[in-house]
């Protein structure tokens, strides 16, 4: 079969964790490795462009019964001559003339053929875990926006609750794991020309963390609902997360998983790490984790 020509549907944004697909195509890979690409999946991949949350990990089970291990997920793309994987897809997601895919890789003699149906059952304890900590770290960040709302003195763009968004304006990297996340912040003079006040985070950083800490507590005791708005099934539709936290509903566009509720934490805090280093910038590292309301089975 030829490479297929429209994007692959996915489940994984309504909570999806099983699913049937159809092999569209299968690729050996330079180092021994097959990529198999499916109509729809359940299982997340991770995205060379913002890899902030890592893939699924799944298996597909042929007709015959044999489970095949995924590997790695990655996000892929083809303009019909050729399939790129990960890092080397030479364009933004969404680009006119270009199919985007969730790239499932398998051991090379795994023998899938396309045409063939699989069933597809993801690992459910680390979709949960790498959820909440999606949902956490997106909760931080606002918390933590909300506590320097008052240190700006210029006017700059708003995150989803109205405050003044450091988080997007400062992040230099974000990683989600089990129930947590890392989310690294440079205060530089880029910042500073925007008017941020550094002195606001740096003077008194256990004061911060304090009041972040109270809204995310706040938070989590009103056991807010959590969704994912879609505009279409495919990988490439617009996404957004959704929570109606107490002081409003909030949107955030995010490809990744998520909770359901927040009645499924029963804790989420966070920990700021300050590093000056050399030079004019301080890097802020914010470590944020949650307790799961009850342990998974």
């Amino acid at each position: 079969m030829s490479l297929p020509k429209i994007d692959t549907t996915v489940t994984y944004p309504a909570g999806a964790l099983t699913g049937t697909g159809t092999v569209l195509h299968v690729e050996a890979l330079p180092d021994g490795r097959s990529a198999v690409l499916l109509d729809t999946t359940p299982v997340h991949p991770v995205d060379a462009a913002w890899p902030d949350q890592g893939a699924d990990l799944a298996t597909l089970t042929t007709p015959d019964g044999r489970e095949v291990p995924v590997l790695e997920c990655v996000v892929g793309a083809t303009d019909q001559s050729a399939l790129f994987l990960g890092g080397q897809v030479p364009v933004r997601k969404g680009t006119d003339g270009w199919v985007f895919l969730v790239v499932h890789v398998v051991p090379g003699e795994a023998g899938l053929a396309e045409g063939q149906r699989v069933d597809i059952q993801v690992d459910g304890h680390r979709r949960t875990a790498l959820s909440a900590g999606h949902t956490a770290c997106h909760l931080a960040s606002l918390a933590l926006n909300r506590q320097l709302a008052t240190a700006w003195k210029k006017d700059v763009q708003a995150d989803a609750a109205g405050n003044p968004n450091f988080d997007a304006l400062a992040i230099e990297t974000s990683t989600i794991d089990a129930y947590g996340s890392v989310d690294v912040y440079r205060l530089g003079k880029s910042l500073r020309r925007k008017g941020f006040l550094p002195e606001a985070l740096l003077a008194d950083p256990a004061a911060v963390e304090a009041g972040v800490n109270a809204t995310l507590a706040e938070w989590v005791a009103s056991g807010a609902e959590v969704r994912i708005e879609r505009e279409s099934e495919l990988l490439t539709g617009m996404r957004r997360w959704v929570c109606a936290l107490p002081g409003g509903e909030v949107r955030i566009p995010c490809g990744g998983t998520h909770l359901s509720s927040l009645k499924e934490v029963s804790e989420m805090t966070i920990r700021l790490i300050l590093n000056t280093g050399e030079g004019s910038a301080a890097e802020v590292i914010m470590e944020t984790r949650c307790v799961p309301a009850k342990l998974p089975a």
